[in-house]
Formats: C-alpha cells, structure tokens, sequence
C-alpha cells in the first residue's frame, strides 16, 4: 500500500462476528480503510448467541443503530438477567440482574448495609432492592428516566448478521462469495498475503481478521497461534440448540435449568424460542441429551437439532503478525452468562482503538492480547463460580465440579466475599460487584462479616434507609407495563414465525 491508499481488511467469514466486524470497521473509519468480507452460503454459522448482556446497547448507539429498528429486525425482546434454576441444589432459583442493588456508600457495596439490617431484624431478600430484578419476576420492562433501565436482549444473532449486512454494505464493505481453499503466506515476512478461494480467486489484504468460528482457519490452521484448554476448569463440552414456537408472552429474562450433567438455556423472543442443552460428555451422551432436550421444550419444535462439540478456552494470541481473531475463533466461553456476542464486540472496539496506521505495532498486537486475555480469564473465572460453589452432590458431575481445584483468581474473590462480603474488581473487569454478589450469595456464599460503616446508622436511620430502597424499587417496578405490551408498542417484529417440523 501506499500512504494515500485505503487500509485493506480482509474478513474472513460472516455470521456475527463476522458482520458486527465490517460493520463496525467500515462505519468508524469510513474511506482510510476497504473493507472486503469472505463467506460461503454453503457453511453454515454456529448462530445461537442469542442472549446478550448490557454492553451491545453501547455498541449499537457508537454505530448510530436505531434501537426500535434493530430489535424489529431481530425479533428482539428486552433482557433483564437470568433466571437459574437448580444451580446451588436441586429445587433452588436465584437471579442475576443487570441492575444495581441498593444504593451503595463509596467505602461499602450495598451488601454491607443489608447484612447489617440481617442482624437487626429486617428479613426481606437482597432481591428486593433491585428494579430490574423485581420488574423481571413481574414480567414488566420499560425504558426509565435518564437511562434508569439496565437491560440487554434476546434476538435471533442470524437476523442480527443480516441487519449488520446491510448497513456494512451501505458503507462500502464489498461481499465476496466463497469458500476458502488456501491461505496463501508471504514468504519472506511470514504474514497471511491472500485468502485464495476454491474458484482460484484471491483476496488480498492488508489485515486479515480470522471470524471462520472454532475452525480458526487463519490464526490457528496457517499461524499455529496456538490454545489454551480449559475444559479442566469448565468440564461442557457439547451443547445441542433447536427452536420451538412461542406458547407464551416472551419474558424479560433468559432462563438457565441446571440438570445433572450440565444445564439448559431457553430465550425467549418475539417469533419463536431458542432452547439449548449444554453438558459434558463424559457424564451424558449425545443421544440421551436430545432427549431429555426435547423432553423439556414448550411448543413444536421448529428446526432440526444443531449439534455443536467445543473446548472452552482462549487462544494463547489472538492477534499473530497481521490476523486477528474474532468471536470462536479468538477462543469460546460458554453461553452460561451471555458473554459470546460481547467478547466479539469488545475485540472489535478494541481493535479499533489499536487500529494500525500503515505497519503493524509490535506494542499494539502485545497490548491487545494482554488485555484480550485478560477479559477471558476474568469471565472464565465468573463462569468457574457457578460450577464450584454449590451444593449439589447429586451427580458425579456437581461433585467433579465441587471438588476441583480452581484459578487462585478466584479462589481469593470466594474466600475474601465469604469471610467480610468484599468484592474487588481489577482493571475494566466486565462483571460488576452487584453481578458476583449476587451470583455468590445465588449459589450459597452468606459472608459472615460486614464493613463497620453499616453499623454508623442507628436503628431508626437503617430501618428508614432500607424501607424508601424497597418503596422506590416497588413504585419503580410498578411503573412498568408487562414487557410484551411494550415490545408489541416498541418494536414488533418483522415477520411470523416459520413452520413447524418433525425432528429426529
């Protein structure tokens, strides 16, 4: 390239990353860069990232997305948390909110004042202090003042893909159909030259971002970037996803069943449903997990079963020489919190930030693997939490899972919130202090001291501090309108449900 001439991205499959990529890209840096992106109809995308967390409202705002028109085209409803059943024992359910709980002081969370108020006789659930928890169990949303609301989505991330198309397109991305034959190297700097497709086409580039999903075609099968498993920690390894019909208004929230070898997903949109089974298969087959899938659906199944086999870890560089690795290829962390959508969007941004002015930066690729490596070490171990810290015993799998060795990471957030109810957060960790709390007193942790600045309020000061926190929830909540009348008002999707059909 010259100093004048555009940048040259190639992106190497579609689906999300793929689009969320040349989207992005294309719209933030406009004519410095061409953008080309390489997919084939005939492969298909692993598509079942379909609940989300709080960040992607972030992302579509600095793309200048229309929020009604993006939920309308991907037959979206609003997500509030998850709902999980089962996870600390058999019978048990607890929520994990996007909201905040409470209103903490700058030395204490929350958690502090309502352990407190534990021991001086107020008994109402942590739960009650938070909107958005409390207008999920009702089934209520609305958008509240001054960004009032935390919330997120459930949508169809194939819709999705096609919404991002077509805006990418409309700033110049060129499509180019085709499966890729060879990834051709420069022979003298050791970097990717051209992706060459099965019709002897070749497409060359500049920057080359690796989104062909767990097959890694570019930074794994031409640079050996290499992996890191964590399946030790993580021990799903295969999911299986089908849609079903809606037999009921879509709640605010996405549900996950834990079962005995693993658990199970439901997300409700406006069109239909997606349900999922994760397990580990050395404790359920793959057969044995359809069934009991399909055994606990609600309405007719519409697809056939997409069965998916994983190995839950991180690519050791997820930037090598000038590839760079988006969404499954980049490395996979499970569904359990809704993180996969994110960790594409987050090494988008990230790349932009980095984004390279004719050669690539030493110091940029190594700053963007630390902090990328970061983030997944960080979600790895909040979805370790859920595993570790719970009561079941009732299968050999929750027993492997309370009974492993976990990241000294974690061991030290477990052990500081269970002895004096302290959360500490590292850099721009993704998941706040309200998301373990609630997670870790979730799964059984009750911390058995808290910060003394709780007891500086007197009985009368801590009772009336408590009681307008839950009156504001209340009254909040109350509010709201059921969350289907609002998405039916807000964005009612674009079309109808497909037809039933028979699965094996």
């Amino acid at each position: 390239m010259t100093p004048t001439s555009p940048y040259r991205v190639v992106v190497a499959g579609g689906g999300t990353a793929g689009w969320m990529a040349a989207a992005a890209i294309a719209r933030t840096m406009g004519r410095t860069v061409d953008v080309v992106l390489v997919e084939s109809e005939a492969i298909g995308t692993v598509g079942v990232g379909e609940s989300t967390i709080p960040p992607l409202a972030t992302y579509n705002r600095l793309l200048g997305i229309d929020e009604a028109e993006f939920m309308r085209a991907t037959s979206a409803t609003f997500k509030l948390g998850i709902l999980f059943d089962g996870w600390r024992d058999v019978g048990s359910r607890y929520f994990h909110s996007f909201g905040t709980t409470g209103k903490d002081h700058w030395s204490a969370g929350f958690q502090h004042f309502w352990l407190h108020g534990r021991t001086r006789g107020h008994a109402q659930p942590y739960d009650a202090y938070c909107t958005e928890l409390v207008a999920a169990m009702q089934e209520r949303f609305a958008h509240l003042p001054n960004d009032g609301t935390n919330y997120a989505y459930q949508l169809d991330s194939t819709r999705y893909a096609r919404f991002l198309r077509t805006m990418a397109e409309k700033d110049g991305v060129i499509r180019v159909e085709g499966r890729i034959a060879q990834v051709e190297m420069d022979g003298e700097r050791g970097d990717i030259a051209a992706l060459v497709l099965d019709g002897g086409n070749r497409v060359e580039g500049d920057l080359f971002l690796d989104c062909t999903g767990f097959r890694a075609l570019l930074i794994e099968g031409a640079l050996h970037a290499g992996y890191d498993d964590w399946t030790h920690w993580l021990p799903c390894d295969a999911a299986i996803a089908v849609q079903t019909e809606s037999v009921a208004p879509p709640v605010p929230y996405t549900r996950a069943m834990a079962h005995d070898a693993g658990w199970q997903w439901r997300i409700p949109l406006q069109h239909r449903v997606g349900n999922g089974i994760v397990y580990c298969s050395r404790y359920l087959t793959q057969d044995a997990a359809l069934e009991r899938l399909l055994g606990n659906v609600e309405g007719r199944v519409l697809t056939e079963p997409n069965r998916l086999r994983f190995t839950t870890g991180a690519r050791r560089r997820q930037w090598h020489r000038n590839c760079v690795a988006i969404g499954l290829s980049g490395g996979f962390m499970e569904p359990l919190e809704s993180t996969s959508i994110h960790l594409i969007q987050r090494a988008i941004l990230r790349l932009l930030r980095l984004f390279p002015q004719g050669r690539i930066s030493p110091a940029d690729v190594a700053e963007f693997n630390d902090q990328q490596h970061q983030d997944m070490e960080q979600i790895r171990d909040f979805l370790i939490l859920h595993y570790k810290v719970t009561d079941r015993r009732d299968a050999p799998f929750w027993r492997q899972c309370a009974a492993m060795d976990v990241p000294d990471t974690l061991a030290q957030k477990i052990a500081l919130f269970r002895e004096t109810g302290r959360v500490f957060r590292r850099n721009d960790e993704l998941f706040g202090e309200n998301s373990w709390v609630q997670v870790m007193m979730g799964q059984g942790i009750l911390p058995e001291r808290h910060h003394p600045i709780a007891e500086k309020l007197g009985d009368d000061e801590l009772d009336r501090l408590l009681s307008m926190l839950r009156r504001n929830v209340a009254d909040a909540a109350a509010t709201m309108p059921p969350h289907a009348e609002y998405v039916a008002r807000y964005c009612p999707a674009e079309d109808r449900p497909a037809a039933a059909i028979e699965t094996g």
